[in-house]
């Protein structure tokens, strides 16, 4: 590998890095969105409304940014190829599916849980990554993509003497529904990035409007979920999500352009680590009580996401 690949490897891994950050910050947010008046009164909508307008605000800063450089229309342009097809299916799997799954699994297991089971997709999206865009996954790529799946399995172990509601379990299953709908939008988005006229920037504000779009048209009108998204527009929790939309912004720009740079099995990995920020972030500030067992499988899961991202000779070049 020559100096201008492990340059661009390195910045990849930089940017991978910062958007776990990003995404972890924004899961303790979600949380206190859902759990905010109008959310808290409406049980059943207010995982997807919050996934709704979590992805419109996200959708109006990243095409804001586009249109202050000039290059929304380059955006457009984008959406009549066949990268951008491609782009406009990850959308699907990785806004409307992975979102309400993720919200949904927040709301029944907790943002911990939630934040650690949904984190098992770097290893769905490594093996899709190695199958079908055939990215060079050598031992010390398998080893840490098992080392992530079993700080996973540490993290939601929930030993049979404690009491647990049965919305625990379904909060479980949505979570792992978030890991795969993510784990494959990452592959999907690295596939139709290969197009030469793709930005990772554009890519991501396709993604965006797809998923906003979605939610718009055909998930919200159907769930008659409007007078919801009316009442927490006009309440002050709308504050809460215009600045969970920008991070969201943030972290899928750092994500996309991560996955450009070193492919999808090592992007997603290494924003696999918000689990750890997320965690992080509610000891320190919502003083939620983190047992070993969350420290030892915390540990597992970035050991296991340095191991796929530190090898810089089998990044993408």
């Amino acid at each position: 590998m020559n100096v201008k690949s492990i340059k661009k490897a390195r910045m990849g891994i930089g940017l991978g890095a910062a958007s776990a950050v990003a995404w972890g910050i924004d899961t303790v947010i979600i949380s206190i969105i859902i759990a905010s008046t109008p959310f808290k009164q409406a049980v059943v909508l207010a995982p997807i409304i919050a996934a709704f307008m979590h992805d419109f605000f996200s959708a109006l800063w990243i095409s804001s940014l586009m249109i202050v450089k000039g290059e929304f229309i380059n955006v457009l342009k984008l959406l009549k190829t066949k990268s951008g097809a491609i782009l406009v299916l990850g959308a699907v799997f990785g806004g409307p599916l992975a979102m309400t799954f993720y919200f949904l699994g927040i709301q029944y297991a907790g943002v911990t849980y939630a934040a650690s089971i949904s984190s098992i997709f770097p290893g769905i999206g490594a093996v899709l990554a190695f199958t079908f865009l055939k990215e060079k996954m050598n031992r010390r790529t398998w080893s840490g993509v098992v080392l992530s799946i079993i700080g996973v399995i540490i993290l939601a172990y929930m030993p049979s003497k404690f009491s647990v509601d049965s919305h625990f379990y379904i909060g479980i299953l949505f979570s792992l529904g978030a890991a795969i709908f993510w784990g494959l939008e990452g592959v999907i988005g690295a596939w139709g990035m290969k197009g030469k006229e793709v930005v990772p920037l554009y890519a991501i504000n396709i993604r965006q409007m797809t998923s906003a779009l979605c939610y718009a048209i055909l998930i919200v009108p159907f769930i008659h979920g409007y007078p919801l998204v009316f009442e927490a527009a006009s309440s002050k929790v709308v504050w809460i999500i215009v600045i969970a939309g920008l991070l969201g912004a943030a972290n899928y720009s750092l994500y996309y352009m991560s996955i450009n740079l070193i492919g999808a099995a090592r992007g997603q990995s290494l924003n696999n680590t918000y689990v750890f920020w997320a965690i992080v972030i509610e000891i320190l500030f919502i003083g939620i009580p983190v047992s070993i067992q969350f420290i030892i499988g915390a540990i597992i899961v970035l050991l296991g996401s340095i191991l796929v991202s530190g090898n810089l000779k089998g990044a993408k070049s």
